[in-house]
């Protein structure tokens, strides 16, 4: 169905039938439209399940929609795997670390006696050689032990990284609905496949409802934003508050799909109305007329 077509064919109806009757300047009729949502699917696979159709109402964090998720799951197992074998690598190079520290200090304390004989003329200078290499090499052992350690390190916090993209992956196989509201449009069907980022329904948002009327620029002086309206329903016995949520900075010419004779060279400025819908009584497309107040 082409709401916008509709929405606008209402306007013109309504508003000319303001014109002829309506004898309060300031009374405006408008239509009632939700917000637009096309919902999409983060990540692409075919489509195991879809679990609502067009016109149904659904609910904020309402499931809609499951995508095959077998190969995910096959990846996240063998990034486990490779994170158990990092446990083991830990382990082993944890122990060849401690054996090199150790090996460290005996050679420390080994080359502080033969130091303290070769300055007392006890031993030739060959020994002291000896003994500095052997320092020289257990030295690079053990920081290359550090270093080995230090890169396992690195690659199990890559891998943890790489878990969660794959769990996020996972989890967003599950659609939910980010709003409540009416779907309107269904993109793909069951048994589908989807790609990654596009919409897989359009769901109009009807929690929070907005009509644009347009006002002469003599009326603007008496309007700002978040100025309190009143919206009246044929049907509904009691009025709904509404308010300005924005005016147009700029005067146009009344839009030619809603143009009489009386009003087809007047300036106006586009105002929105914003009407809070937490019970679900106003629909889309509904018309409306809102009363300024003096």
């Amino acid at each position: 169905m082409n709401y916008k077509g509709y929405f606008w064919l209402l306007m013109i109806i309504f508003f000319v039938f303001d014109c002829g009757n309506n004898k309060n300047n300031n009374s405006y009729t408008g239509v009632l439209e939700g917000t637009s949502i096309n919902v999409p699917v983060l990540t692409g696979g075919k489509i195991i399940e879809l679990l609502i159709n067009t016109g149904d109402k659904v609910e904020k964090s309402q499931r809609l929609a499951i995508i095959d998720s077998t190969e995910l799951t096959y990846q996240r197992q063998q990034l486990q795997a490779t994170r158990t074998e990092l446990d083991v690598q830990t382990k082993i190079a944890t122990t060849v670390l401690a054996s090199a520290q150790k090996d460290l200090s005996y050679i420390k304390e080994k080359h502080e006696r033969v130091k303290k004989l070769y300055e007392n003329k006890s031993i030739p200078q060959q020994n002291l050689d000896d003994i500095n290499n052997q320092l020289q090499n257990v030295k690079s052992a053990f920081t290359t032990s550090q270093q080995k350690l230090q890169s396992i390190a690195a690659r199990r916090e890559q891998l943890q990284a790489q878990i969660k993209i794959i769990e996020k992956k996972i989890k967003d196989t599950v659609v939910l609905a980010p709003c409540q509201g009416i779907v309107v449009t269904k993109y793909f069907e069951s048994g589908e496949a989807i790609p990654r980022f596009s919409p897989l329904v359009e769901i109009i948002d009807i929690s929070k409802m907005t009509t644009k009327i347009y006002i002469s620029e003599k009326q603007l002086v008496k309007i700002k934003n978040g100025q309190k309206v009143t919206v009246s329903i044929d049907g509904l016995d009691r009025n709904l508050p509404g308010r300005v949520s924005w005016i147009s900075p700029k005067a146009e010419f009344t839009p030619k799909n809603i143009l009489t004779p009386e009003t087809r060279t007047s300036l106006v400025y586009a105002v929105k109305i914003s009407i809070e819908n937490e019970d679900g009584v106003l629909k889309q497309g509904m018309p409306v007329v809102v009363e300024l107040g003096d």
